[in-house]
């Protein structure tokens, strides 16, 4: 039996006979014959260092890692590209001087892998050294892959004040890239969250978004023909209509695809949890729900425009935006109004998120959460004896273990919809 890659980044270390691999490299073949300059956005734990790692492996010529896969055939293996990468993924810079720091150390690391030196101290300038450098030493055009190019931002984003500070660093950073076009083969960001052109990109208004592209929708993630024909191995006595469930449902205008972080992790320990919530508390997401009074509710079934689905910024941060961007509501359906105007209607992708995210919100909304276990507990017994007249009391009793004058101090608790999130989030 094959080995699954939990815990593995690169696809050079699982493209062995020991590894399961779902081949994307048919969709990266489209992406390089059709375009040039690419920015995708994908929740958490998606894929999108694996998709960068593998585009990396792929310009540098190594035949040898795609045995069995589309681009075997289908690549021009007689050019080796050199290849910049640079990974936001490591640390957490407060400062724009720490930022400025960090990029400069990745930007030397990339000159010492080809051999070459790069002198300036401002780091949009010597991101143009090292793209002319590289240039000049290989008489080639340069591949510039970014990944996680938000993070920065986005582990700052509760205090905006440092967080504009670095989205003015990165933006002068990212600029360079449509400065240096003309050195560029293939240039491609990913990170979670998508700025708007004005706020982080306003120097590179050449990316093309492939985030609601119907044909790179299952570039990251699988679809469920992908899951059943690479992993039969390990489906036997699965339920797959349970893991559908729980992981199955995000979808980017094509068809539904699995978060492969839980897939693979339920397949190794065979148990229903949430493997891919539990790795990020979305506290702040939390707290924003709050403030804008978003009950769960209204979860079931958001609206928004193209505007706020598409894009945001540090002092316009909408909830539905961020919702979707971050993989906690998936789109179930999209709305033609008039001419080429569209709403989306988004909603829980599937029970992990439903059940955990309600949890989560249930917590902030009650004060002391000892008595709900008490009452999932009774719940179950009531309904598997068939007591349904025990219901009025088993409701009666939890919500007077809110504590009144905590709820009385938070506005929410004027809202019929707090005490339908309270229920909603505690049966769940």
């Amino acid at each position: 039996m094959k080995k699954l890659p939990i815990g593995i980044d690169s696809f050079k270390e699982i493209r062995t006979d020991d590894y399961c691999y779902v081949d994307k490299t048919a969709l990266i073949h489209k992406l390089v014959t059709q375009g040039k300059n690419y920015f995708l956005s994908r929740p958490r734990r998606f894929g999108k260092s694996l998709l960068i790692d593998t585009i990396a492996h792929a310009f540098q010529g190594e035949k040898h890692l795609f045995q069995g896969l589309f681009l075997e055939n289908n690549w021009d293996w007689d050019i080796s590209y050199p290849v910049i990468r640079i990974d936001f993924a490591q640390g957490v810079p407060t400062s724009r001087k720490q930022l400025d720091t960090d990029i400069l150390e990745m930007l030397r690391i990339n000159a010492q892998l080809h051999g070459i030196s790069i002198q300036r101290p401002e780091t949009h300038l010597a991101f143009s050294e090292l793209i002319h450098n590289l240039h000049q030493q290989t008489q080639q055009r340069i591949v510039v892959l970014v990944d996680e190019y938000d993070k920065p931002i986005l582990d700052n984003i509760t205090d905006p004040e440092i967080a504009m500070e670095l989205r003015e660093g990165l933006r002068n950073f990212y600029s360079v890239l449509k400065a240096q076009g003309a050195y560029l083969k293939f240039v491609m960001l990913t990170g979670v969250s998508k700025f708007s052109k004005v706020s982080l990109f306003s120097g590179l208004n050449n990316l093309e978004d492939i985030t609601l592209d119907p044909g790179y929708g299952t570039l990251c993630g699988y679809t469920q023909k992908e899951l059943e024909a690479v992993f039969q191995e390990y489906l036997e006595d699965v339920d797959l209509d349970r893991v559908r469930q729980w992981y199955d449902g995000y979808n980017f205008l094509s068809e539904s695809v699995y978060n492969p972080f839980d897939v693979l992790l339920y397949l190794k320990k065979r148990t229903f949890i949430p493997y891919w919530f539990e790795t990020g508390t979305p506290t702040f997401l939390i707290r924003l729900l709050a403030e804008k009074k978003i009950l769960i509710p209204e979860l079931e079934d958001m609206i928004a425009g193209e505007e706020l689905l598409g894009s945001f910024d540090i002092d316009f941060i909408e909830p539905e935006t961020l919702l979707f961007q971050t993989g906690y509501l998936t789109i179930k359906e999209k709305e033609h109004l008039f001419d080429h105007e569209y709403v989306y209607h988004l909603g829980f992708p599937n029970h992990e998120v439903k059940k955990s995210l309600t949890g989560s919100i249930l917590h902030l909304l009650i004060n002391d959460i000892r008595p709900l276990k008490t009452g999932q507990t009774t719940l179950l017994k009531i309904f598997k004896s068939d007591r349904l007249d025990e219901l009025k009391d088993l409701f009666h009793s939890f919500f007077a273990s809110i504590p009144y004058d905590w709820y009385r101090k938070n506005d929410m608790a004027g809202y019929e919809g707090y005490y339908c999130s309270v229920i909603i989030g505690c049966y769940s």
